[in-house]
């Protein structure tokens, strides 16, 4: 994955795909590359929100 991206630019990219998908703006030959795309953006939203919360709990483990 592209070493700028944020769990916020790449949750903005996934909605935009949605909303390409939902209005029917894509043609079909767009659509895999479209889906094997957000499943990308996917992975690493969940990564970044499984890093996300190891730290915080690190955090307040340590406040404890």
């Amino acid at each position: 994955m592209e070493n700028h991206l944020t769990y916020e630019s790449a949750y903005a990219e996934l909605q935009q795909i949605a909303a390409d998908i939902e209005n029917e703006t894509i043609t079909v030959d767009q659509l895999a590359e479209k889906v094997k795309r957000a499943a990308l953006l996917i992975e690493y939203c969940q990564a970044r929100l499984r890093s996300t919360e190891a730290e915080v709990s690190k955090i307040i483990g340590q406040l404890e």
